[in-house]
């Protein structure tokens, strides 16, 4: 299986970045036992621009990371390649969204090295039940072939990770997904880290205080995730996607 994300190629090596608050400290806050974490907890942290992680599947702890640079995808600058376009408009895929949530976080987890341990899995789920987290999905022929999922809250999309077992299907996954947040009135897409994958298709790096006054607009505002139709045909995106760009 292929997987690319934001943070399918995180390992834990990179050396921590200082937080703002306290110059010269790290930015992944201390390991905390992962079963004293709630959904709450988790829904707060968003707000304040920190994110969950672990260090792997078996870790029972989790700590908090606060980049100094955020990856952020502009919603009206993801870039749709020729060949990008040509493979929406050919169709074979279907797409759906929040149809199995537990399996497009598995399919995400699915991979050697993951930072989606049982806690975080259960976490997320624990989201997805109260209308916090959600799936968009890709199918080919009634199976699951790739998958992106995140966390809402206002007018905030907080990107955790996809995962892709047929050629395209993650970029797929995006475009779909940029078209569903920009129809639902979200004005922020946090990519949280950034990869040269994300970056081909648009996505930019900001510095950290840029980020929390874009996050404190975007949780100021109301959206919705699931109200917005598919669209009835490819056709119909790569339009929509044109008139943005």
């Amino acid at each position: 299986m292929t997987s690319t994300g934001w943070k399918s190629g995180w390992t834990g090596a990179t050396p921590p970045e200082p937080h703002p608050s306290r110059p010269g400290g790290p930015a992944r806050a201390p390991l905390m036992d992962g079963g004293r974490l709630s959904a709450d907890m988790l829904l707060r942290a968003y707000a304040l621009g920190v994110f969950p992680m672990a260090e792997s599947r078996e870790d029972p702890e989790v700590f908090w990371v606060d980049p100094r640079w955020r990856g952020i995808f502009p919603l009206d600058g993801f870039h749709i390649s020729r060949s990008l376009a040509r493979r929406i408009r050919r169709g074979g895929f279907e797409i759906a969204v929040n149809r199995d949530f537990e399996a497009t976080l598995r399919g995400c987890a699915d991979r050697p090295e993951t930072w989606i341990s049982d806690t975080i899995f259960r976490l997320y789920c624990d989201l997805h039940a109260r209308g916090f987290a959600h799936s968009l999905e890709i199918r080919e022929g009634g199976e699951l072939v790739g998958g992106v999922y995140g966390v809402t809250l206002g007018a905030a999309f907080f990107g955790e990770s996809m995962f892709s077992r047929r050629a395209d299907a993650s970029k797929v996954a995006l475009a779909y997904l940029v078209d569903r947040l920009r129809l639902g009135g979200f004005l922020l897409f946090d990519t949280q880290f950034i990869t040269a994958h994300l970056r081909s298709l648009g996505a930019v790096e900001i510095p950290r205080s840029d980020y929390r006054r874009r996050l404190t607009e975007a949780l100021a505002r109301p959206a919705d995730f699931t109200r917005p139709a598919l669209p009835a045909d490819p056709q119909e995106l790569l339009q929509r996607s044109t008139q943005m760009s």
